[in-house]
């Protein structure tokens, strides 16, 4: 191992080797990158120069080729501050040359993405070519050809070390690297950003697994398993943009803070046409102004419901009473009833969408009639066949037949009416069971709501009737989504999700530990079989490389309590970290913990104080008036306002330097049941990324132990 390291001022012309000596190693460096960023800015303005005034038909085709344009330039754009290239490979042959042939090897710059001179040579190789691929995983053991790779320092975009590794030197031994450790600890104000400079081996598996199939990360705290995921779909659109780009891509979070928090890791990567949303977003075909309790909200969740609303959708179809007849011109064509059952059952037994055999019906109708005119000696075509569906008489009987059905007006006849919900819930769903999701149970004095319009919607039931309307007309399918925070779904959030993308693939990305809905999944088997996909692979994830060993330590006390079978997670930080434990009388409780955020902000790096939802706006009214500016959840930071004020129910996803966490009691407490709170207390105990202050007057749970 080799590593320079220089000022972290930027070099001043002339200056750093004696007149006439060749230039030292990172002075070259610093030549290649500006060569390399001169390079980015003619690319660019290659791109704005061009004309498109005679080169499309009509001004639909130039909207869109200027749009495409316009992206392009977009994606040029030389990030301040961020590294144009972070790694150099030295090959020992040139890849993809047999290597009987001996032909010499090159060297490769990898970053963020490709860059050419004007001849089109690569000075800088994209970080998802295959060919950047050794950067991640090559080792002493396995050098993929390599014989050197080197990693580079950066202070404010300005290439300040390098450090060299030497995989074919057996005299060299293999260490950890320096500049790797320190991009891992460097302290964390802003968004959530990239780690495609410090993507590990097994996370680089997972990142560039194939599109085909769908993958499952199950990773604890600190694995980078959000980061391993946003980086799967920059692979992917990288690897298979044009399939991508007809069929779409989307990410999932928990909430709108999680996504402000991540939504700058894509566009970072070059990536600018990735679309976010939350659960809520995909299934907000109502306004959602209720609430359930736990109870009805997890039986609302069920899978069951699934049965339950496709019976109800498919009451609807009923026995044909009377014929059909057709009058054209002069002559009466009838269809009997019986014959209009048998289509009618065929349309039944082939178990397509509601609509679709609905839309189907008119046709078979038709067809019937057209055998009839053919039997009589006519001739007719397609066109007659048209005309026939759309007469009146075959309207009024599909009508009659197969009636449209409303989504919502079903899901609010099956909440609303007590005999409507039994009669499709027999057998799938207890009285009791019933009555738990009926708006107002016979003998409870309560009256249903008698419109969509007035209806009170909680987030479950708008998730029922995403699942109605998917029972009527099929649900758009995208080519890749990726589902982040997966363990607190659902099984029928799952189905909606699984409904986005049944004919394309998913990274699922979660931790059974850290699931914190009362109807959160036990397995990651079960939540695939709800989304469709039984069959994907399952990998786990335990090194972590953010949250200091002492801190998952501490927070791992709870995992027997919360996830027998998950495995300790373990730590590649070197430094402990910052971590204590202070008790307090309860009159003490809000200045000790202003005091412990003074204290962080003393600090380099962002600060999260984390408390009980019920706690927060106590803790925010004790910050003003203290003079502390307190940003919400997902604000980003900057050097003037780095304490953010957490509700407990909104720390998933995020990370802070340091964490200040306030009466772990209180949010245990704060949630229906044991199991649950736990789980809640492991992932606030878990956002520390360099250090972790506990402020509690009343006893820490038992679980955590007595020191």
């Amino acid at each position: 191992m080799h590593a320079a390291d220089q000022e972290t001022k930027p070099p001043v012309p002339g200056q750093g080797s004696a007149p006439g000596a060749p230039p030292d190693p990172l002075q070259r460096e610093r030549a290649h990158l500006a060569a390399s960023r001169a390079a980015l800015r003619a690319m660019r303005e290659d791109a704005q120069s061009l004309n498109i005034a005679n080169v499309t038909a009509n001004w639909v085709n130039a909207e869109v080729l200027q749009g495409e344009i316009d992206a392009r330039i977009k994606a040029l754009a030389d990030l301040s501050g961020t590294p144009l290239f972070f790694g150099r490979l030295d090959y020992l042959h040139a890849p993809g040359v047999d290597l009987a042939e001996g032909a010499d090897g090159e060297n490769f710059y990898v970053g963020r993405r490709h860059v050419h001179d004007a001849d089109g040579d690569p000075m800088v190789i994209d970080w998802r070519a295959p060919v950047s691929q050794p950067f991640y995983r090559a080792s002493k053991q396995d050098p993929m050809d390599l014989k050197l790779r080197r990693r580079f320092g950066y202070t404010g975009g300005e290439l300040t070390a390098y450090e060299d590794e030497h995989l074919t030197d057996p005299a060299e031994a293999e260490t950890t690297s320096a500049l790797l450790q320190a991009e891992i600890e460097r302290p964390r104000v802003g968004p959530m950003r990239d780690i495609v400079a410090t993507i590990q081996p097994e996370q680089d598996e997972i990142v560039r697994a194939g599109i085909g199939g769908t993958v499952c990360v199950q990773g604890a705290p600190g694995t980078g398993k959000t980061a391993v995921g946003l980086h799967r779909v920059a692979y992917l659109l990288y690897a298979h943009r044009e399939r991508l780009a007809r069929s779409g891509t989307l990410v999932i979070g928990p909430n709108r803070s999680f996504l402000r928090y991540i939504e700058q890791v894509l566009p970072a990567l070059g990536e600018l046409e990735v679309k976010q949303a939350t659960i809520d977003d995909l299934v907000g075909h109502v306004e959602v102004r209720g609430a359930d309790d736990a109870a009805a909200a997890t039986l609302k969740g069920d899978a069951r419901m699934a049965e339950v609303l496709r019976r109800a959708v498919r009451s609807h179809v009923t026995a044909p009473q009377e014929p059909c007849v057709v009058v054209r011109g002069s002559r009466r064509w009838r269809v009997p009833a019986y014959e209009l059952e048998e289509i009618v059952q065929e349309l039944r037994d082939r178990d397509i969408r509601y609509g679709a055999a609905r839309e189907a019906l008119p046709q078979r109708i038709a067809h019937a009639v057209l055998v009839r005119m053919e039997q009589a000696g006519e001739a007719p075509d397609d066109r007659v066949q048209d005309a026939v569906a759309r007469n009146a008489a075959v309207k009024a009987t599909v009508k009659a037949i197969w009636p449209p059905v409303d989504p919502a007006k079903l899901v609010l006849r099956l909440l609303g009416d007590a005999d409507f919900l039994a009669a499709h819930a027999e057998g799938v769903l207890s009285d009791e069971e019933q009555r738990t999701i009926l708006w107002a149970p016979p003998g409870s004095g309560k009256k249903p709501p008698r419109s969509v319009r007035s209806a009170k919607w909680s987030a479950a039931d708008a998730v029922l009737i995403d699942e109605a309307m998917d029972l009527v007309s099929r649900t758009h399918s995208l080519g890749h989504v990726v589902l982040d925070e997966a363990q607190d779904l659902s099984p029928m959030q799952y189905r909606a999700v699984g409904r986005r993308c049944t004919t394309g693939s998913a990274t699922i990305l979660g931790d059974i530990a850290q699931g914190t809905t009362p109807w959160a999944t036990d397995t990651w088997r079960q939540a695939l079989a709800h989304l469709g996909k039984p069959d994907s692979a399952v990998e786990e994830l335990t090194q972590g490389f953010r949250v200091p060993r002492e801190v998952i330590g501490y927070a791992s006390r709870l995992l027997p309590a919360i996830a027998p079978d998950l495995k300790e997670a373990t730590s590649i930080r070197e430094s402990a970290g910052d971590f204590g434990i202070r008790a307090v009388r309860p009159a003490d409780l809000d200045a000790t913990v202003l005091a412990a955020c003074r204290d962080a902000l003393a600090k380099e790096g962002s600060i999260g104080l984390i408390a009980a939802d019920a706690r927060i706006p106590l803790l925010r009214a004790a910050l003003e008036e203290a003079g502390v500016n307190a940003l919400p959840p997902g604000a980003e930071t900057s050097a003037d306002a780095r304490l953010t004020l957490v509700p407990a129910t909104l720390a998933k996803g995020l990370e802070y330097d340091y964490v200040v966490l306030d009466e772990p009691a209180a949010i245990v407490a704060g949630e229906p049941d044991e199991r649950t709170g736990l789980r809640r207390l492991y992932v606030c105990l878990t956002r520390p990324v360099s250090g972790l202050t506990i402020v509690h007057a009343a006893a820490l749970p038992g679980q955590l132990g007595n020191d």
